[in-house]
């Protein structure tokens, strides 16, 4: 039950998040992802969205054994993924002048 995951050179990571045991967690994530108070926050693959939040427990599905993530944060909650990407559009905001969150976060690749 792999799935594939490439993670944004610059993760943003909630403050729950324990940075000491990051590389342990994206290899649950990776193996078997069935983590609970887990968040991610991903690239769209909807053309007309930007972002996806949703939790990592759904990883297990098989839906994401077939199409890579691309995976930009990584919360403790719901409300932190959001308060992540609300640091994500002023970042943006800040030096693009737009809120074109996908070009933005695919320049640091």
């Amino acid at each position: 039950m792999a799935v594939s995951i490439t993670y944004h050179p610059r993760l943003y990571l909630g403050e729950s998040i324990n940075t000491k045991k990051l590389d342990k967690m994206k290899r649950k994530l990776e193996g078997k992802p069935l983590l609970t108070g887990v968040v991610l926050i991903t690239l769209s693959k909807n053309p007309s969205d930007q972002l996806d939040i949703f939790e990592a427990r759904q990883l297990a599905q098989r839906y994401y054994q077939k199409n890579p993530l691309y995976v930009v944060g990584i919360a403790g909650s719901r409300e932190e993924a959001v308060g992540l990407v609300e640091q994500m559009v002023k970042e943006c905001l800040r030096e693009r002048g737009d809120c074109a969150l996908k070009e933005y976060l695919l320049c640091w690749t």
